[in-house]
């Protein structure tokens, strides 16, 4: 994706067809990751690109250890 405005749209369009589908685990996990861009968004409202999953998991959980950075 270009952008992190895409990247929800698209998710947006695959949890209705997901859905119609009846697949509700495949709804849960497009919930939980459009849920995550919309809080990134949020956060960094003068940034429009499309955040990893790793980068969007250490906005939401900065203590997290896989998103501390040391200085040697």
């Amino acid at each position: 994706m270009k952008s992190i405005d895409e990247h929800i749209e698209k998710d947006r369009l695959e949890i209705e067809a997901a859905r119609a589908e009846g697949n509700d685990g495949k709804v849960r996990h497009l919930e939980e990751e459009l849920k995550g861009l919309e809080e990134y968004k949020q956060h960094h409202p003068e940034d429009s690109h499309d955040p990893t999953p790793l980068e969007v998991f250490c906005d939401l959980n900065p203590e997290a250890p896989e998103c501390k950075v040391y200085d040697d």
